[in-house]
């Protein structure tokens, strides 16, 4: 005659119970006390629905739900007196009928609820907060309350992108992301009148469900948005800040907001290089790149639409923001020439470097950034050259100019007028500024420009006589090279300084053997004021 509860299974965790006024989603078996069944929920493949403690049940299914845990299995018998009593219902349960019901609880929730929040990893930093308007990305696991899975974000290997707070989702998850933090994990309730309602999604959601999100927020904009810049290193020293048209080398970390790599120029071992604000790269990169020094460290946050868009690249997914942790090297401008800062000049500073002069000198060379390429002090000798001769980079010859002995400069070359595009293997970096600190030791003097010998005196009237020693009217290269070397050790002649004896001396005799027939006649032998006037190559 009584109510009797048994209860079968009781979960571990049990948050909330039914209380009368809930609205519950079950399943049942209903069978009579020989086992007869005459009724399940399982065979028509979906839950019970209904208020409890709202007259909308047998009054026994009233009292026994109340106390239920979702997931707890409860075994129930129910007297006649709280079930169909003395009349039965015909052709299903006869008069006076005890009934059991086999009941195990999916679901619970009350028209007075709202979203249910429980957050359960933060970030220590969290910049910002998801509000109405914002563009997000998550991933998510969706379950029923009974914990059945329906969904998941993971199993697509895809977040989910989204506006929030304008309807593109349930009014539920609109309101559960909003003030999450990039990196937050919450778990999301939601009442079904704050999800899909009575009729469900038409697919894996049945109508009346509560649903549950276990969220975690990767990504964060607005479509408002621009550019975020946070300097983490100036140079005390900045002397010059890039601008539109100057070309840059940095290094960079490319991540997500989550903290996902996706590129890194120090993987590759080079930098990346590039003009800036000429829309070589992203619309975000080349805004954030300006303003930068030589040797800052910076990064730049760049939303969607100043990036790669709804589409995404690569390793990079749709509607992601981008942080960049960049490391400036160097720049500079098409337009740069040579620039020189001189140090040291000695007070007696007369005798100035030009065209042709033999120097030797000391150097320290560096990039921007300060790295060292080379030294002559570290090999112990000097770094000798012919200046104009193109011995050595073109920037390194204007920076040569004009300096005296004892003079100290800083020579700071643009790579158009150093190595250029592609550097030197292995030495200097392609497209990159080179820094030379010179101490000039030595200064010989060269001869004027086109001339590779000169004589100190007069030019004897005889001169081809002279040189064919022999006296047969021909000039062999071991003869000229002989009498050559005999007026520059006599001090009668001066060869042009820097350059190799036997190279100098051939190239003046070839000058001279006009028909190549390794010989010079008196005929072909002229000096440089002859030649001019004559249009000829010039001794």
């Amino acid at each position: 005659t009584d109510l009797r509860v048994e209860r079968r299974f009781v979960p571990e965790s049990c948050p909330r119970a039914v209380r009368p006024g809930d609205f519950v989603r079950y399943h049942y078996l209903g069978a009579f006390p020989d086992g007869t069944r005459f009724d399940s929920s399982y065979d028509r493949g979906s839950t019970f629905n209904v208020f409890v403690g709202k007259g909308q049940l047998i009054a026994g299914m009233d009292k026994a739900l109340v106390g239920m845990c979702v997931n707890e299995r409860r075994f129930v018998k129910i007297p006649p007196k709280l079930a169909y009593g003395s009349e039965g219902v015909p052709g299903v349960i006869p008069p006076n009928a005890v009934l059991h019901f086999d009941v195990l609880l999916i679901d619970l929730w009350n028209s007075e609820d709202k979203v249910q929040i429980q957050t359960y990893f933060k970030p220590e930093k969290c910049p910002r907060t998801v509000q109405v308007s914002d563009f997000v990305r998550y991933h998510y696991n969706g379950t029923f309350l009974d914990g059945t899975l329906f969904d998941s974000s993971h199993n697509r290997m895809r977040t989910y992108d989204t506006y929030v707070g304008i309807g593109w989702l349930i009014p539920g998850m609109d309101q559960g992301l909003l003030g999450m933090c990039v990196g937050e994990k919450r778990i999301i309730t939601i009442p079904p009148f704050l999800a899909y309602g009575e009729e469900g999604d038409g697919k894996d959601i049945p109508g009346q469900a509560s649903l549950v999100f276990d969220v975690v927020l990767l990504d964060l904009h607005n479509p408002k948005d621009g550019i975020a810049i946070e300097n983490q290193h100036v140079p005390e020293a900045c002397e010059r800040r890039s601008q539109i048209g100057d070309f840059l080398r940095y290094h960079y970390n490319g991540t997500l907001l989550d903290g996902t790599l996706f590129d890194s120029s120090y993987s590759r071992n080079r930098t990346y290089d590039t003009y800036v604000g000429k829309g070589y790269v992203i619309a975000g990169m080349d805004e954030g790149l300006l303003g930068v020094c030589t040797g800052e460290k910076r990064r730049i946050i760049i939303p969607p639409h100043l990036g790669y868009g709804e589409e995404g690249r690569g390793k990079i997914p749709g509607s992601a923001v981008l942080v960049f942790d960049i490391h400036v090297v160097d720049f500079h401008n098409p337009s740069d020439s040579v620039s020189i800062t001189v140090n040291y000049k000695p007070s007696n500073c007369t005798v100035l470097s030009k065209k042709g002069d033999y120097l030797k000198y000391h150097y320290n060379a560096s990039l921007l950034d300060g790295t060292l390429l080379d030294s002559t002090h570290s090999l112990g000798k000097t770094y000798n050259i012919v200046l104009g001769s193109g011995q050595v980079v073109v920037g390194m010859d204007m920076g040569l100019q004009d300096m005296c002995v004892g003079e100290r400069r800083t020579v700071v070359i643009p790579p158009h007028l150093g190595y250029g595009e592609d550097g030197v293997e292995g030495e200097v970096p392609g497209s990159a500024v080179l820094v030379f600190d010179i101490e000039l030791l030595e200064l010989v003097s060269g001869l004027p420009e086109g001339y590779m010998f000169v004589w100190n005196g007069e030019v004897s009237p005889n001169l081809f006589e002279e040189i064919d020693q022999n006296h047969d009217g021909e000039v062999l290269l071991e003869e000229f090279s002989e009498y050559i070397r005999a007026q520059v050790d006599s001090g009668k002649g001066k060869l042009a300084p820097g350059f190799d004896f036997e190279k100098i001396v051939k190239n003046m005799f070839t000058n001279q053997d006009r028909d190549g027939n390794g010989k010079v006649t008196a005929e072909e032998f002229k000096l440089k004021d002859q030649e001019a006037k004559e249009e000829h190559d010039e001794l």
